[in-house]
């Protein structure tokens, strides 16, 4: 039986996983450059934490002396962690430059 919203339509296809998405994107690295910076902290915010489970690139992570550091190699420039810190002023973020950066690739 076919998988159809209306009679003679198209069969749907299968959900695509985030992940696969992000993957078929391609990232420019300006070596020395970071447009993601964090601001030094003794003790990681709720904010600056939270990005470590929010950024849908993965680029935050707690490193071995609890302290949240940005890898922004494969940062899909989304802003979410503008957002997060906005009132903290805890992260310096800014576009790349141009010809740098997230490429996406769609399809």
């Amino acid at each position: 039986m076919m998988n159809t919203t209306e009679v003679g339509a198209a069969p749907k296809a299968p959900p695509v996983k985030v992940e696969e998405r992000l993957f078929q994107n391609r990232y420019l690295v300006d070596a020395g450059r970071p447009h993601i910076k964090i601001k030094p902290h003794a003790e990681p915010s709720k904010a600056l934490m939270a990005l470590t489970h929010l950024c849908p690139a993965g680029c935050y992570s707690l490193n071995d002396k609890g302290q949240v550091e940005a890898v922004v190699d494969g940062c899909v420039e989304c802003g979410t962690c503008r957002v997060l810190t906005a009132k903290t002023g805890e992260v310096e973020w800014n576009y790349p430059r141009g010809g740098f950066g997230v490429l996406f690739k769609f399809g």
